[in-house]
């Protein structure tokens, strides 16, 4: 399993929260459900580093640039 931020994952790839680097975003995320362990896929990203489109555990949701960065997943390859 390979580790890195969010920001820097392939679109298409799918990927398992294991933590988060920012103590405000991870709050608000964290009232919405996603927790350390959610499923995320990423499904497509806006031009000129707009936002990161992403399914997590079945809702979609955008994030961006700067946040995806604080998110560290770990991915299958």
């Amino acid at each position: 399993m390979i580790s890195s931020p969010l920001s820097k994952i392939k679109t298409g790839s799918i990927g398992t929260i294991t933590q988060f680097m920012d103590d405000m975003i991870a709050g608000k995320l964290m009232t919405m459900g996603v927790l350390p362990g959610s499923e995320v896929r990423i499904i497509r990203r806006a031009p000129f580093k707009g936002g990161i489109y992403l399914k997590i555990n079945g809702q979609n949701m955008v994030l961006r640039e700067g946040e995806a960065e604080t998110i560290i997943l770990s991915t299958g390859y």
